[in-house]
């Protein structure tokens, strides 16, 4: 077991393609996803073979809290192995073990990318003091534990389409005879998609990342994100940020203006990135997160049913677990958190009335 430095190309290089090739890999746990998190410290662990071969890697943010000279341990979708061979997940979790230390860390979280029937991914994380969390259905963790995913399985563009649901081919098919045009753009247009996003925000009733934040992600990721844009008669009215790492492409964020819902503009933005992902040959193309309460009477019920038109696969992670060092601090931190919450929200209402 060692620990990355970033500082060694070599080494730095080699972490990163085993992420990328990985089964389990994540642009979550690549070192161009931490330089988007200028807030927090990156650290990972890497565990090698007998020959020397990376087999297992486990990115780590970290984030210092002053009040109590204590720091928030947090790895986005790792770890990033054979997540059944325990030997590998035990060095890792040796090192994260070693690092809280180092940190003073109160409290070390994952999200993994793991079905929630993984029974046997559950009974090794319980045993090396990884404890589930709380049953959430909506968005209360910082990754989401409901999406939709497209296994493309070799299929084409045309293949995928007649697939689809007959109502969200009509809607792709209404944008394009509406005259909405997608097209993929650099960096400069973060601000009318900022614009946009601002306004989804207010509607929806979400707080978003400010326009640096998105210039920031196009930047570091580089090739492997895509900013896309809807126009009609050359205005923009929607958009979205794609993510393509390994064998998968997410949909990331995306935005929608009320005035032109009608011209379904955003049935066409998926399409396209669905497109990218099949010249990319990905396996999979991740819608990322829905409700896990699937009742029509749940306000978020419009999501769900807009990403299940395109049948793709509704799934449940094992959602966030933790290992506890500072009960005390978790506890009250935890409570400030949910505070901090709220007020973050009310705050970014007052800020941006009327912008609707």
């Amino acid at each position: 077991m060692e620990f990355l430095d970033l500082n060694n190309k070599t080494q730095t290089e080699e972490y990163e393609n085993f992420v990328k090739s990985c089964k389990k890999g994540h642009f979550t746990q690549s070192v161009m996803w931490a330089k988007i998190k200028t807030d927090w410290k990156f650290e990972a662990v890497i565990v090698r073979d007998e020959n020397g071969k990376i087999v297992g890697t486990v990115g780590v943010l970290i984030r210092h809290v002053p009040v109590f000279k204590a720091n928030m341990m947090y790895s986005p979708r790792g770890p990033v192995c054979d997540i059944h061979d325990r030997q590998v997940m035990k060095q890792l979790m040796d090192g994260v073990n070693a690092l809280a230390k180092k940190y003073r860390a109160y409290i070390f979280k994952i999200d993994p990318d793991v079905k929630s029937d993984d029974k046997e991914f559950i009974q090794i994380c319980s045993s090396l003091g990884l404890a589930m969390g709380s049953d959430t259905k909506n968005f209360e963790g910082v990754q989401p534990r409901y999406v939709f995913r497209l296994y493309i399985d070799g299929r084409d563009e045309e293949q995928l389409l007649a697939s689809f649901h007959q109502k969200t081919r009509y809607n792709i098919r209404v944008a394009i005879k509406k005259g909405v045009v997608v097209r993929t753009e650099g960096i400069d247009k973060v601000d009318d998609f900022y614009k946009i996003m601002l306004e989804t925000g207010v509607r929806d009733n979400f707080v978003i990342r400010n326009a640096a934040y998105f210039r920031r992600l196009l930047e570091a990721l580089g090739q492997h994100a895509r900013l896309y844009m809807a126009y009609l008669d050359s205005k923009p009215i929607a958009g979205t940020i794609a993510v393509a790492y390994g064998d998968k492409v997410w949909y990331l964020y995306g935005a929608s203006s009320d005035s032109y819902r009608n011209v379904m503009p955003n049935y066409l933005l998926q399409f396209e990135m669905i497109k990218w992902a099949v010249e990319l040959g990905a396996s999979v193309y991740d819608f990322r997160g829905v409700s896990g309460d699937i009742s029509e009477d749940n306000p978020l019920y419009g999501l769900y049913r807009f990403k299940k038109g395109f049948n793709g696969e509704f799934t449940e992670f094992v959602g966030e677990m933790s290992v506890v060092y500072r009960p005390l601090v978790n506890r009250f931190l935890k409570f400030a958190e949910k505070n901090y919450r709220h007020l973050n929200m009310l705050r970014f209402k007052l800020k941006n009335r009327g912008k609707k």
